[in-house]
C-alpha cells in the first residue's frame, strides 16, 4: 500500500499543473466568445484550486493499476469511482453542475458511458496487440 501512495503522489504532482492551464484555456475561450464577460476572484480562485486537485487525483488514481494484488475489475471500479467522485465534487463546488437530482443523474449517465467507452477502446487495442504478438510467437 505504501508503494501505491508513493506512486499516487508522484503521478499527481507530475500532472497537477496541467489543470490550471486547461482552466485558463477554457476561461480564455469563454471570454473571447463573449459567453462570459468577467469572473469574480472567488470563481477564479475556486476554479484554479479545484482543477489542480482534480488533475492531481485523476493522474494519481492511475497508480491503482500498479497494484497487482487486486483483480482488474476491482481496480477499474476503484479508479472509475474515484474519478466520478472527484469530477462530481469539482463540478458542484464550482457551480458548473446544478445540485439537483436530474442534472446529477445526467452527469452520472454521461460519465459512466464515457468511462465504459474509453475502457472498450483500451480493451480492443490491447486485444489486437495480444493477437499480433501471439501470431508473431506462433509464427
Amino acid at each position: 500500500m505504501k508503494k501505491f501512495w508513493k506512486e499516487f503522489m508522484f503521478r499527481g504532482l507530475l500532472v497537477c499543473g496541467g489543470g490550471p492551464l486547461i482552466l485558463a484555456i477554457i476561461y480564455g475561450i469563454l471570454g473571447a466568445t463573449g459567453a462570459v464577460a468577467s469572473f469574480s476572484p472567488r470563481e477564479v480562485c475556486m476554479g484554479i484550486l479545484t482543477i489542480t486537485l482534480l488533475a492531481f487525483i485523476a493522474a494519481g488514481m492511475t497508480a491503482i493499476y500498479q497494484m497487482e494484488q487486486l483483480p482488474l475489475p476491482i481496480m477499474i471500479l476503484l479508479h472509475g469511482g474515484g474519478l466520478y467522485i472527484a469530477y462530481l465534487l469539482t463540478y458542484l463546488l464550482n457551480d458548473w453542475l446544478l445540485n439537483q437530482l436530474t442534472p446529477i443523474l445526467i452527469f452520472t449517465g454521461i460519465f459512466i458511458a464515457g468511462y465504459a467507452l474509453i475502457w472498450l477502446i483500451i480493451y480492443c487495442i490491447e486485444k489486437a496487440k495480444a493477437e499480433k504478438l501471439n501470431k508473431l510467437m506462433n509464427g
